[in-house]
C-alpha cells in the first residue's frame, strides 16, 4: 500500500475515532457516583468504551476507504480481481481481538473481587423484593422494618435479598452495582456509599404488569442521623 493511502486510512480512523469520543464523552452518560465500588465499575466502563472506539475507528476506516477508493462504476456488473488470503493478517486480526477480550476480563475481574470484599465492621441489612415493592429490615437494630433504604455514609454495607415470588433485580444507579434476586438464593451485595443524598433504587428485572412502578429510594445520611434513626421505635 502506497504512503499517501496509509495516511488518508490514519486521517479517516483519528476523525471517526473523534466522533466516537464525542458521543461518549459528552452527554454525560453516567450519573454521579455515590459509592467507593462506582468508581471501579466506571473504569471498567470507560476501559471497555476505548476499547470500542480503537476497534470502531480502525474498522469505520477501513469500509470508508474501501468504499471511496474502490466503488465500482455504475454500470460495472464484472466480478473483481481474485485475492488470496494473507495468513500474517488472520493471525493479527485473531491474536488482537484475543488480547482485548482477554484484558477486559482480567479487569473485570479485579474489579469484582475488590467490589467484592467487605469492609471492616459492615452494616448488614436484609432486603425483600416482592410484586410491586422493596422493603428492609436491619438485624442489628432489633430488625427494624423500613419502606426507605437508609445507609449511613462511608460504612461498608452488606445487602442480603430475598425474593417472595419472581425474579427482581436491584439497582442504584449512583452505586452502579446491580443484583438478580432470584426466588430461593439469597444474593449479597457490598457497597460503601460515600455521597450523602436520596437515589433511586430501581427493579431492572420484567416481573409484572407493575414493573415500572416497583421503585423506592435510598437515603445516605450521615453517621449521627443514621444512628439517630436506627434508634427509634417502630417502622419508619
Amino acid at each position: 500500500m502506497r504512503r499517501g493511502s496509509i495516511v488518508q486510512l490514519i486521517v479517516i480512523g483519528v476523525l471517526a475515532g473523534a466522533i466516537a469520543s464525542a458521543f461518549a464523552l459528552i452527554p454525560g452518560w453516567l450519573p454521579q457516583p455515590a459509592s467507593r465500588e462506582a468508581g471501579r465499575i466506571d473504569f471498567v466502563f470507560w476501559f471497555v468504551t476505548g476499547i470500542c472506539i480503537f476497534v470502531f475507528s480502525i474498522v469505520a476506516a477501513v469500509s470508508v476507504f474501501a468504499v471511496w477508493k474502490f466503488r465500482a462504476k455504475p454500470d460495472d456488473d464484472s466480478d473483481g480481481p481474485p485475492i488470496h488470503g494473507h495468513t500474517g493478517l488472520e493471525i493479527l486480526w485473531t491474536a488482537v481481538p484475543t488480547l482485548l477480550v482477554t484484558s477486559i476480563a482480567i479487569v473485570s475481574a479485579i474489579v469484582l473481587a475488590k467490589d467484592d470484599a467487605e469492609g471492616a465492621n459492615p452494616l448488614r441489612v436484609d432486603v425483600t423484593a416482592q410484586q410491586f415493592f422493596w422493603s428492609y429490615r436491619y438485624p442489628e437494630y432489633g430488625n427494624k422494618a423500613s419502606d426507605i433504604l437508609r445507609l449511613p455514609v462511608n460504612r461498608s454495607v452488606v445487602l442480603r435479598m430475598t425474593s417472595k415470588d419472581v425474579i427482581h433485580s436491584f439497582w442504584v444507579p449512583e452505586f452502579r452495582q446491580k443484583q438478580d434476586v432470584v426466588p430461593g438464593i439469597h444474593p449479597t451485595l457490598h457497597i460503601t456509599p460515600n455521597r450523602v443524598g436520596t437515589y433511586p433504587v430501581v427493579c431492572t428485572e420484567l416481573c409484572g404488569v407493575g414493573h415500572a412502578l416497583m421503585r423506592s429510594r435510598v437515603i445516605v445520611m450521615k453517621a449521627g442521623a443514621f444512628a439517630k434513626w436506627a434508634a427509634k421505635k417502630g417502622p419508619s
